[in-house]
């Protein structure tokens, strides 16, 4: 089968198209035809050798790619050939074909598209978690969402509204405000200030009548989250789930304690091995949502499987408007 394949630890142009063997599966697994895959930031530190795992190379990179189950492992009880998947593999999802445990696998809505699929994947679940297990979100609550531009940001905006949160969008482009409200943002929170420290302070304070955010999703670290934890409300709670700005940012637990707010971490591929039930329960939310027309995944920018190179570097430049994707089979 055709892959991209990775062998040496690098920059996106370090992959390359490689003719590879099919996989097998195991028992308890099923071998998915891969048709769309999505291209995460998260994939661009597999590649580079920095992610928390590292795979041995030479290995094939992609999480969470979709597509239709064309082969059964022995002991496979809730699957069967012709599923239509969104199947949650940690590596392997820029291929042709990806073998992955059934209980990683989430049948696709009747509606949905393997693109939508692949758009929901890896960025719709991390939002769920963050909001709805380490935020613990309830309906009526005001969520801070940074980087609501991003794939995380943008499904963190539609899954707290869909549990009927008030949502104030940290961006760092005002010029997509308009698109944002659209997307169903209260209100909009400039990021690209220089006095951000106590600007985006005022701002959420502004729209909360003083009080502040109950709770706040952070996938970009840096300076973003030195502000947001200064406009958490009383017993708040900020979920740290990336660092795309760069900087890594340090606490000063006296300031937890003074106010009374928490700072949880949010890594989602333990959860995938320690709790498949409870993923389990995530996915079902999510397609309910979207059978519900609650959840719009965003227009995928479709690339082909060659051109994964340069599908990687619209992430890393962040030149894409939408989710990109790897449209395997057309």
């Amino acid at each position: 089968m055709r892959a991209i394949q990775v062998s040496r630890f690098g920059a996106v142009d370090t992959v390359h198209l490689a003719d590879v063997a099919d996989p097998t599966p195991r028992p308890g697994e099923v071998v998915v035809e891969i048709h769309a895959a999505p291209v995460n930031f998260v994939d661009l530190l597999v590649i580079g050798g920095t992610y928390q795992f590292r795979p041995e190379p030479p290995f094939i990179p992609g999480k969470g790619p979709a597509g239709i189950v064309c082969a059964l492992g022995p002991d496979v009880s809730h699957l069967a050939l012709g599923d239509r998947v969104l199947a949650m593999a940690e590596l392997g999802g820029y291929a042709e074909r990806v073998a992955v445990a059934q209980s990683q696998c989430y049948r696709l809505p009747a509606a949905m598209s393997f693109a939508e699929a692949a758009s929901i994947s890896l960025a719709y679940d991390t939002a769920w978690f963050a909001l709805r297990e380490r935020g613990r979100l309830q309906p009526g609550e005001t969520v801070l969402v940074l980087g609501a531009s991003g794939a995380v940001g943008g499904a963190a905006l539609q899954v707290a509204k869909a549990v009927g949160a008030t949502v104030l969008a940290g961006i760092g482009r005002m010029e997509k405000a308009p698109e944002i409200l659209r997307a169903g943002a209260d209100a909009v929170i400039d990021l690209s200030r220089s006095d951000l420290r106590d600007s985006l302070r005022a701002e959420v304070y502004a729209a909360t009548g003083g009080r502040g955010a109950d709770v706040v999703v952070d996938p970009l670290g840096g300076d973003a989250f030195d502000a947001a934890l200064r406009a958490l409300a009383w017993r708040g709670r900020c979920v740290v789930v990336g660092f795309a700005a760069g900087r890594i940012p340090v606490i000063k637990a006296n300031y937890l304690l003074v106010k009374n707010i928490e700072v949880s971490g949010l890594q989602i591929s333990d959860y995938r091995k320690r709790q498949p039930a409870l993923l389990a329960e995530c996915y079902a939310e999510l397609f309910g949502w979207y059978a519900a027309g609650k959840l719009v995944p965003s227009q995928a920018e479709l690339y082909p499987l060659e051109r994964a190179a340069a599908a990687l570097a619209a992430v890393r430049d962040r030149t894409a408007r939408g989710r990109v994707v790897l449209a395997v089979r057309s």
